[in-house]
């Protein structure tokens, strides 16, 4: 039996398009001479659609793109997962399921058990879980069909009571059809890889995992579709962040492939990379964006953020805008200058020097007797986030926000400041990151001056000024947030792992002190396994410390 693994990005509630990938697939597949093709979780309709799956039109228009796929198998089945309506009469009143379309009818519905509510997880708020699960039967096969978290049942902090492959097990498969959204992250991978080898040796069987690619906003999905023989072994991958239709034999009771896929040797620093060109891409494209505007200041940040946007929406589409301070320095202004040559990105020079001694002036009266603190910093950077927003009003440009995750995390940046943006395209990267990000774009040529990349970095918001000055050195701080962040520990927990209580007990006070500013800030490109945003809810006033 020929299969087929489609690999689509879907964009929610865009039935039309969406109806068109998939037919598309379809009939290639049936030209191949497949006899199955398989979709990935939640094709119909797009993932997470969130509330839409309250709205009864969005619903509709998921049940008729089933039927109108439906009329477009024949001689030739597919597997999609799609929202289908509960009719039990209890719980909720939808099913998370994979629909199996045979001879131009919907021949069976597997509907999904074990829902995350974790991360970025919210399954459980539109979805009733399923409690009978049996496998299904196809030309004579016998297919445990599964939706993602079915097979995450044994894995670490989140597991389930009771084990679905166990249970379908039972019924000796002769192919295991995982269908998936598993967002992407830099550690992901391995893991999925795991959860997937300790499934085939559950079932004794070969198994097909169907994932999807494409970002939704925030969240962004690699693909990588997967296909494992009956060892265990990887013998096909699919395209990370892109799409891809591939196919395999079941012959024997087992999975077989032309040639055996040779396993792609990554560098997290490129991976990182790859997925937030596609969620900067995908986020412009399926917002029907064209052009950005970032301000380009001359340090690593914004030159790293004007570098990816160049790559992803080409950098005629960028526009750049320099704006100095009677605090910048003259490298500072070459350095973003040289950017700009080397992206060849638009670029215009509007300096605050005026515009920041005018709020100055205004508020003397009112500020007098006191001293300048980070007040009249907060001045020059909100002028030039009103400058920025400015830009982004007059011609349609989206504004780009250039924080990274180090900063974000102990709120070293302004509200309605540098702070701002419509999408914050590295503010899951941390600042130690974003130095190897910005290496790895320039692995061929200088694309980002080496000057930015070299020199400590600075707000140049009062003379001589260092982040040194405010925040510990970046890979100390980096490695205390990621045990704080990533790992979720405790201060005790951090502190016992030989970090300096003092610095543990300052930065976790930073940490939870700046929830606040992260809860105003733009959605977050994904990369990590823990994001600032709805992968990480924090209350904004607690008195608690973990």
């Amino acid at each position: 039996m020929k299969i087929a693994l489609s690999q689509i990005n879907y964009h929610i509630g865009n039935f039309e398009k969406n109806n068109e990938k998939i037919i598309e697939s379809i009939q290639k597949a049936k030209s191949a001479g497949a006899e199955l093709i398989v979709f990935a979780e939640l094709a119909i309709g797009g993932y997470p659609a969130k509330d839409l799956l309250r709205n009864s039109s969005f619903l509709q228009h998921c049940y008729q793109s089933i039927e109108f796929i439906a009329k477009h198998c024949k001689d030739i089945a597919c597997i999609m997962g799609a929202p289908v309506p509960n009719k039990d009469g209890e719980g909720k009143s939808l099913y998370n399921a994979a629909v199996l379309i045979e001879n131009g009818e919907v021949k069976h519905i597997t509907k999904k058990s074990l829902l995350p509510d974790y991360d970025v997880f919210d399954e459980y708020r539109y979805f009733e879980p399923n409690k009978i699960v049996s496998c299904i039967n196809f030309k004579g096969k016998t297919i445990a069909l599964t939706i993602c978290e079915d097979l995450w049942d044994d894995d670490g902090p989140n597991s389930y009571v009771g084990d679905i492959m166990l249970e379908l097990a039972k019924e000796n498969p002769d192919l295991v059809i995982n269908i998936a959204a598993s967002p992407f992250s830099y550690t992901h991978f391995e893991s999925r890889k795991n959860v997937l080898k300790r499934n085939v040796i559950k079932s004794n069987a070969p198994l097909i995992y169907v994932n999807q690619v494409g970002a939704q906003t925030d969240i962004i999905f690699d693909g990588r579709s997967l296909a494992l023989n009956r060892k265990a072994e990887v013998i096909m991958e699919l395209n990370a962040f892109d799409e891809d239709l591939q196919y395999v034999e079941l012959n024997n009771n087992d999975l077989e492939v032309e040639e055996v896929h040779q396993e792609l040797k990554t560098s997290e620093i490129s991976l990182i990379h790859d997925a937030l060109i596609l969620g900067l891409r995908d986020y412009f494209q399926k917002s029907g964006f064209k052009t950005a505007v970032l301000g380009l200041s001359g340090g690593l940040d914004s030159a790293l953020v004007a570098a990816l946007a160049c790559e992803a929406l080409g950098a005629e589409n960028v526009l750049s805008v320099l704006m100095p301070s009677v605090y910048s320095s003259d490298h500072s202004l070459k350095d973003a200058l040289d950017l700009v040559k080397n992206t060849g990105c638009q670029h215009r020079i509007i300096p605050i020097k005026d515009i920041a001694a005018a709020f100055d002036s205004t508020l003397a009266e009112t500020f007098e007797g006191r001293e300048n603190d980070t007040t009249e910093e907060n001045i020059q950077a909100r002028t030039r986030g009103t400058l920025l927003m400015a830009i982004s009003n007059k011609f349609g440009n989206i504004l780009l926000n250039t924080s990274n995750k180090s900063e974000a995390a102990v709120g070293y940046g302004t509200l309605y400041g540098d702070m701002a943006g419509s999408i914050s395209v590295i503010g899951d990267v941390y600042k130690t990151q974003a130095f190897e990000l910005a290496r790895y774009i320039n692995r061929d040529r200088e694309i980002i001056p080496i000057n930015t990349i070299v020199k400590p970095p600075s707000a140049e918001l009062r003379p001589d000024q260092k982040d040194s000055d405010s925040l510990p050195a970046y890979d100390i701080l980096d490695a205390v947030l990621f045990q704080l962040i990533e790992m979720e520990k405790s201060k005790d927990d951090v502190i016992h792992l030989g970090f300096d209580e003092a610095l543990v007990n300052r930065v976790y006070k930073m940490l939870c002190n700046a929830e606040f500013k992260r809860f105003q800030a733009p959605p977050i490109l994904r990369v990590s396994p823990k994001a600032f945003g709805p992968g990480r809810s924090m209350p904004l006033v607690a008195k608690y410390s973990f």
